[in-house]
């Protein structure tokens, strides 16, 4: 296997009610909607990865995440978010096809899932256990190239409301990264909004939710009325990463 396609799904924010609806959306039928036209377009993938705020403060929505994704046949990678519990998102996911911890080797890549959360904060951290885990499964990945998964950003978004819930303290994980070449690439959700950039060679990107936008570049929290989306992700052999943005309501692919 020469490269990995990945497809990303991020903040999907599911409730154990199917009806459920957040900020007018209900939740479960937009989430759905992403799905199907993920797998009418670019399926099969060698993994999917959904990186946080699977449910909504309501651990009763991990069965119905399960419904839309156990029997899709691709591993599917899960972190938790700041509305997740993720004790809870363990027990419910603790078998396969679902990976919840540590990191997962696709084809050529290593896809470490990197675990944010703070109990009851809105905002991510890193432990030095986490970033003593992080190092271990960089160094032990030889030459594989790598990718790392978090919910959080760890770069500021330009938004004052917003980046006061980013990673906290990120040099932290970047002092770690930068001792590592292989990394690759660095994709997380939470922020509801698309955003890509480049830090010393590795790809930063965040991927919009599978419901509500969040409006960029704002003092205050605003809603942005753009559609859900999800991320398409080729990773090559040599480290490079294409990617793209797919918009549900409209199917336009946007990004490179």
């Amino acid at each position: 296997m020469r490269s990995v396609r990945l497809l990303h799904f991020t903040d999907l924010h599911l409730f154990g009610a199917a009806t459920a609806r957040l900020r007018g959306i209900p939740t479960l039928e937009s989430a759905t909607a992403a799905l199907a036209h993920a797998r009418a377009r670019h399926w099969p993938p060698e993994a999917v990865l959904v990186s946080g705020d699977i449910v909504h403060d309501d651990p009763r929505g991990y069965a119905q995440f399960q419904r839309l994704f156990a029997a899709l046949g691709p591993p599917v990678l899960c972190l938790p978010g700041n509305h997740d519990d993720p004790d809870a998102m363990r027990r419910a996911l603790d078998h396969p096809p679902f990976v919840t911890q540590g990191y997962a080797d696709v084809g050529l890549w290593r896809i470490v899932l990197l675990d944010s959360v703070q109990p009851g904060q809105a905002g991510g951290a890193l432990d030095a256990s986490r970033l003593t885990a992080l190092e271990e499964a960089l160094a032990q990945a030889g030459e594989r190239p790598v990718l790392i998964a978090l919910h959080h950003h760890p770069v500021p978004m330009g938004s004052r409301w917003l980046d006061q819930v980013a990673l906290a303290e990120p040099d932290a994980l970047f002092a770690v990264l930068d001792r590592h070449p292989g990394v690759r690439g660095i994709v997380w959700g939470h922020v509801h909004q698309s955003f890509d950039a480049q830090r010393n060679g590795v790809r930063l990107l965040a991927t919009p939710s599978t419901c509500a936008q969040f409006r960029p570049r704002t003092e205050q929290f605003a809603l942005d009325p753009l559609p859900p989306a999800y991320r398409t992700l080729v990773l090559h052999a040599d480290g490079a990463i294409d990617s793209q943005l797919h918009w549900v309501e409209s199917g336009t692919p946007r990004g490179h």
